[in-house]
């Protein structure tokens, strides 16, 4: 099955394409216009885009939205994640932010946090959602991923991580950053988001 995704995110493209496979991916044309992200929850601003991308391609579309919840925030910052710095900031302000904002010695657990919405050509519409607990380092490591991925340390330890378990927990200490493509899609909030997807999907194709 062919699906358009509501985003003009290279990195999410890449990235959905390898985890939604064999659904074929396709880019959002430039002329498509997507809402602004007002909605108070992810599912909500995923489900806006996709319907945008549906209803302007005539194809089924896909779309997430995805952020990072702090334990000692409250759960910020949530579903403003890609803007925590500002409208216009960068990965690394969001980042930097962030760990101004968690004491590298107060309540580090985090939770990275993905909604995933279809919305097929006939207007059906579904929502998945996946989770991945962590904590949060203040060390950055690894040159993989984006986003927050060099601070997030992940707490699964039975996914092929290698090296001895930490005493906190939280796998060999490895951050999302550091993890092969595999390991990470293996344990993401956006993997396992993609799977429940395909779940529903089941063996359609075409």
């Amino acid at each position: 099955m062919a699906l358009v995704l509501a985003s003009r995110n290279a990195h999410k493209l890449r990235e959905l394409s390898v985890l939604l496979a064999p659904h074929e991916l396709v880019a959002l044309p430039g002329d498509i216009e997507l809402p602004p992200e007002t909605g108070r929850t992810f599912a909500a601003n995923a489900l806006g885009k996709a319907r945008a991308a549906a209803a302007g391609t005539g194809l089924a579309a896909v779309a997430d939205d995805s952020g990072i919840e702090a334990a000692a925030l409250g759960g910020e910052p949530g579903i403003r994640s890609a803007r925590y710095a500002g409208e216009e900031a960068t990965d690394e302000e969001n980042l930097h932010k962030l760990l101004d904002d968690v004491p590298a010695d107060g309540d580090t657990r985090v939770a990275y946090v993905c909604a995933l919405a279809l919305v097929r050509a006939d207007g059906t519409e579904e929502v998945v959602h996946g989770r991945c607990e962590g904590r949060l380092s203040h060390e950055l490591r690894g040159h993989g991923g984006f986003g927050y991925d060099p601070a997030f340390v992940p707490g699964d330890e039975d996914h092929g991580f290698a090296g001895a378990a930490a005493a906190d927990g939280f796998g060999a200490g490895r951050t999302m950053a550091e993890l092969s493509v595999e390991e990470k899609d293996a344990i993401s909030h956006r993997g396992r988001a993609a799977r429940a997807l395909l779940d529903l999907l089941g063996s359609q194709t075409s």
